[in-house]
């Protein structure tokens, strides 16, 4: 069994500069999975830094308009939207909208700080 409230988890600024609350890390909240999940959010105007993960991300919109960069690729995405970056992949979004672009972040395996090269 494992709950936690978004209220509870503290917002930081990740490497890619994306606001990041990580709702449940196997590392960090002693549960047994193999995934991370993380509440995002980029600033009206501001887009993450380039970077790629040496696991998959998938994205499920929660709030706003972004473009979301997956090596040669781009894509307006918007509330919603669900899309994955394959791993090792080359990847940033930007906020191209009038709110908050809002997100939630699975990483398989679990995100790793060391595991993520931001260019």
């Amino acid at each position: 069994m494992f709950h936690k409230k978004l209220k509870d988890a503290p917002e930081f600024v990740a490497g890619d500069h994306t606001r990041l609350k990580e709702i449940m890390h196997p590392l960090h909240d002693k549960i047994s999975i193999g995934y991370s999940l993380a509440h995002a959010r980029v600033e009206v105007g501001k887009a993450s830094l380039p970077h790629q993960l040496n696991g998959s991300e998938t994205y499920y919109i929660l709030e706003g308009k972004g473009e979301m960069f997956i090596e040669e690729t781009h894509f307006e995405v918007n509330k919603d939207d669900v899309f994955l970056v394959p791993a090792n992949a080359s990847q940033y979004i930007k906020n191209i909208g009038t709110t908050d672009l809002v997100f939630l972040c699975i990483v398989e395996p679990y995100w790793q700080e060391e595991e993520e090269e931001v260019f």
